[in-house]
């Protein structure tokens, strides 16, 4: 028998529900934050006419933005609902919406890395573009390893969020 008592060793048992609702926020702003820097790689990738600084500031400006016009909205809707917002309430806003920095690191690495002239910028984008649907994927898995469904259902709720991302690539290579 297992030490946790028969759970897998990922699984640290029942969570409340305001731990349900800090993880969903959580991974609601990584994938907005992830679909909003897809679409901007994959429109600079398709114009070609830019350098490896011009995209990254693009990219910076997209991902600012969207991280800046989440946590209002998700500020501003918390004081619609509820009448008021803690320090405490703030602060997890502030972790939710910035904490979903991490899910866009990999392009700004790889525009660092045309900017020093070991890759293209092309190659850059493309690998950002590759790099961006992968992170949907996992944090895709991240939301539904824990949900009590069979594998073939998780594999259908990660093929969806994929074929998502792929359409917005597809999308904007017909756009351009």
């Amino acid at each position: 028998m297992r030490p946790n008592g028969g759970r897998p060793p990922f699984d640290p048992g029942p969570i409340s529900e305001g731990e349900r609702r800090q993880r969903a926020a959580r991974l609601k702003e990584r994938i907005y934050l992830t679909f909003a820097a897809l679409a901007v790689v994959v429109t600079l990738a398709s114009g070609g006419h830019s350098t490896a600084g011009q995209a990254a500031v693009s990219l910076l400006v997209t991902v600012l933005g969207t991280l800046l016009a989440v946590f209002s909205a998700d500020v501003i809707a918390h004081i619609v609902v509820h009448g008021n917002l803690s320090a405490a309430e703030l602060r997890e806003a502030i972790r939710s919406s910035f904490g979903a920095l991490g899910a866009v690191v990999l392009p700004f690495v790889f525009l660092g890395l045309a900017g020093l002239g070991v890759w293209t910028v092309e190659t850059a984008l493309n690998a950002s573009a590759i790099a961006l649907l992968a992170a949907l994927v996992i944090i895709g898995w991240i939301a539904v390893r824990r949900i009590p469904l069979t594998w073939y259902q998780r594999l259908i709720a990660l093929g969806v969020e994929a074929l998502l991302g792929v359409a917005v690539i597809v999308l904007k290579l017909i756009a351009h």
